[in-house]
């Protein structure tokens, strides 16, 4: 066991390099959130329905292969002593399936754009999973201490943060005014270049040893192949799916935080979808999206020392718990929209940037904790495996805000259009909308609340400061079984 006061502090270039990741992961989170829906809805003319299932029908997708890719980056360290391979190819193959996306013929018919949209950005996800499964696994090798995945992954939510301003104001304004197809083709194509960018850089930080590595162990130290690494190809999908359910049953710590980052997700994911809405139909100024982004990511810099702060001195678990009560209430801040709308939505959305640093910084230093624990109460690091299984959460809960923004819009009547064309949206619908971007996701992120408080991990779990680290079973056996 390595104690937290003999473990060097990570570079400054390390941190920067890892950090750089972000900017990758943050744009393709956002902007796909931000305008694929209103692509699909206002530029192209699928129904809300249909749209919203498309997109969570390719954000579901991650379900499916994030656990294969967790295996697969597991197995890679095991070999290659880095997960830099899988990091790669997802850097460079996203910026082209990003653009394809985005470049639906005009004479396209409704079906047919549906149909080339959900494959474009089947392949799109497919290849940001090659990189953020493993991406996410990188901090548990990176740093061995609860203060120092706390200080790396807090400069990685900063520079979440500037992405996610960068790419909720930027790309809205490299699309244009309204909705021209030939706009959406060129922010595809610049804003996947600067996300395939951004994650080359992040690669180069991938700890390269000669072996594979105890998840919680310090970088430089090996350990035999893992046994997965000897499994056929045949039984890759079987072991990997096995792998996955597996880090869920034994780690309880990591059950309760993944479902709360999920509802949160969701309630994210309903708000970023609806902020294009927002601003068309409720505030009728096609900027608000820029500027809501920009009350939105601007108290997020600002405040994101003072969250690490917190966690330093009241634990990450108890300032989770504070970030998400602020972003309801700021949520909640929001619901005169229905009546009154106007420019004071700044402030309340200013409010949830604040939280939404947390929100962000302190589950994301949390899970190589997870993985940390894990790994020394049941003696094997599986560090992938929990990855994939995250970065399936998030991305599915991030979706499904899409899906639920989708259905209240088929349910009050949303009217879609093609681009160009100009309708009126029945009261019933921008009614919808404001509600979907207020009371919703205030209610997702309370539910939270319910498994986050069972979460359970603290500082001396983690830091060999506790006499004997607390284990989900009462029996250790069957895990190795």
């Amino acid at each position: 066991m390595t104690n937290a006061t003999a473990s060097p502090r990570l570079s400054r270039a390390t941190i920067a390099g890892y950090a750089a990741g972000s900017v990758g992961t943050g744009g393709f989170g956002t902007l796909p959130g931000l305008v694929l829906l209103v692509y699909l809805t206002d530029a192209l003319a699928v129904p809300a329905a249909v749209a919203g299932l498309i997109v969570t029908g390719a954000k579901v997708w991650d379900v499916v292969i994030d656990p294969f890719i967790g295996y697969g980056s597991d197995r890679d360290l095991a070999r290659t002593g880095s997960r830099r391979r899988f990091m790669t190819i997802g850097a460079l193959t996203l910026p082209v399936f990003f653009a394809l996306t985005f470049a639906v013929p005009a004479a396209a018919g409704p079906t047919a754009a549906a149909i080339w949209v959900l494959v474009a950005f089947l392949l799109a996800a497919t290849a940001f999973s090659l990189f953020q499964v493993p991406y996410i696994a990188l901090p548990a090798e990176l740093d061995p201490t609860y203060d120092g995945r706390t200080r790396l992954l807090a400069w990685r939510v900063a520079a979440l943060a500037f992405a996610i301003l960068l790419f909720g104001a930027g790309g809205p304004a490299l699309r244009g005014g309204g909705d021209s197809t030939s706009g959406y083709l060129v922010m595809g194509v610049v804003s996947g270049l600067v996300i395939g960018a951004g994650m080359l850089v992040a690669t180069r930080v991938a700890p390269r040893t000669p072996g594979a590595r105890d998840a919680g162990s310090p970088v430089g130290t090996t350990t035999p192949l893992a046994p997965a690494a000897s499994t056929s190809a045949s039984r890759a999908w079987t072991v990997a799916v096995r792998e996955a359910f597996d880090a869920l049953r034994r780690s309880r710590p990591f059950r309760t935080l993944l479902a709360a980052f999920f509802l949160q997700a969701v309630a994210t994911g309903l708000m970023l979808a609806g902020a294009a809405y927002v601003a068309r139909y409720v505030l009728h100024d096609e900027a608000a999206v820029s500027y809501l982004f920009a009350a939105l990511i601007a108290p997020a810099l600002l405040c994101m020392p003072l969250w690490t702060r917190l966690a330093r001195r009241d634990g990450k678990e108890r300032g989770f718990v504070v970030a998400t009560v602020l972003f309801a209430v700021a949520a909640l801040g929001m619901v005169p929209l229905l009546w009154a709308p106007g420019a004071w939505v700044y402030g309340p959305t200013a409010l949830a940037g604040i939280a939404y640093a947390g929100m962000q910084a302190l589950p994301l230093a949390m899970l190589p904790d997870v993985i940390a624990h894990d790994a020394r109460t049941h003696g094997e690091g599986r560090g992938g495996a929990f990855s994939g299984v995250w970065t399936a959460g998030e991305t599915t809960g991030m979706a499904l805000g899409a899906a639920v923004l989708s259905l209240v819009l088929g349910i009050t009547g949303y009217v879609s259009s093609r681009a160009g064309e100009t309708v009126a949206q029945p009261t019933a619908a921008v009614d919808g909308i404001a509600l979907a971007f207020s009371v919703v996701p205030a209610v997702l992120v309370l539910t939270s609340l319910v498994p986050l408080v069972r979460y359970g991990l603290r500082k001396g779990d983690i830091d060999d400061t506790a006499p004997e680290l607390p284990r989900d079973h009462a029996s250790t056996d069957r895990a190795h079984d």
